[in-house]
């Protein structure tokens, strides 16, 4: 009887081990953010666009040793990479260059899932939820900042959120059989409070309450978080509100609560000109793809020393 019950439990430790073995996981980090995460660099050299400075494709061909032009294969497609996709609002596929505020631009998810991407084993999931024109003190707003109540773009990134890790393979067909885990969320968004007074005053408040909650609410205590400044108008900035939030967003994760799990980005120093740049539109940086590659992989950099 004793030989039989050993070999019973010897059994079910084995199907166990092999279960466990066979389980596919996908690492899945949100991207959230107002139109500076969903991205304004330009992709293409349009030649009435500053000669196609500061675009992804004259970087690529302008720099031939960089990370740019091994974003591109022989032909001068861009390359798509088989172990990072990207769930973007309606669009779904390979992470590559593409996946801005339209399929001509790009946003930090090229340079942050580059980066993450071949610094992870397993295969990588960036859900962008990012809209243009909202306020981290009105459309973000989380609950427990009180006032006006919660945002409604608030709950629309826990609605999304929750949908995708529920169901990785709903959109992207690839990930079927893999489960979800959540592994850190990166923020980049700022203007629309930079530019309103109020606003700005509650909002290194309203950043620490975003952070409670969200992790409150996706039932992730110290899940990484990564804050982008907010610093599109570069070092030369003197405008008191934009000094401000940008100060706001650095003091957040210096936080006692938030030591070790909580990361600022300074970007000041990515930011190009527009004799650099695509665009004279410097709340979109420019248009500058290195710009928002570099913002990405900063994140990506950030985010890495975090989960070790």
């Amino acid at each position: 009887m004793r030989i039989l019950l050993i070999a019973v439990c010897c059994f079910l430790l084995c199907c166990k081990t092999a279960s466990s073995a066979d389980e596919k996981h996908v690492a899945v980090f949100l991207l959230i953010g107002q139109s500076n995460m969903e991205g304004h660099g330009r992709v293409s050299a349009e030649p009435q666009r500053n000669n196609g400075k500061g675009s992804l494709q004259w970087l690529a061909e302008n720099r031939p040793d960089s990370t740019f032009a091994r974003l591109r294969n022989p032909d001068g497609t861009w390359r798509q990479r088989d172990d990072v996709w990207v769930h973007y609002l309606q669009r779904h596929g390979r992470l590559q260059a593409g996946f801005g505020v339209q399929q001509d631009r790009m946003g930090p998810e090229l340079g942050f899932g580059t980066v993450i991407g071949d610094a992870l084993k397993q295969p990588v999931l960036l859900v962008k939820l990012a809209w243009g024109g909202k306020s981290l003190a009105q459309d973000f707003r989380p609950p427990s900042a009180g006032g006006t109540g919660t945002g409604a773009y608030y709950n629309e990134v826990l609605q999304k959120a929750r949908a995708v890790l529920a169901n990785p393979a709903a959109d992207i067909p690839e990930l079927k059989g893999y489960q979800a885990d959540l592994q850190g969320i990166g923020w980049h968004q700022g203007w629309n409070d930079r530019v309103n007074q109020a606003f700005n005053d509650e909002y290194e408040s309203n950043m620490a309450h975003f952070i409670r909650d969200i992790r409150k609410d996706l039932a992730t205590p110290d899940l990484p978080f990564v804050i982008a400044e907010t610093g599109m108008s570069g070092e030369q900035e003197k405008h008191p509100r934009a000094l401000a939030l940008m100060k706001a967003q650095a003091a957040v994760a210096n936080y006692p609560e938030f030591q070790g799990t909580v990361a600022f980005v300074a970007t000041r120093s990515f930011y190009r000109t527009p004799e650099e740049s695509p665009l004279k539109q410097e709340y979109h940086w420019n248009g500058n793809a290195e710009t928002y590659y570099l913002i990405g992989e900063g994140m990506a950099q950030a985010m890495l020393k975090l989960l070790k």
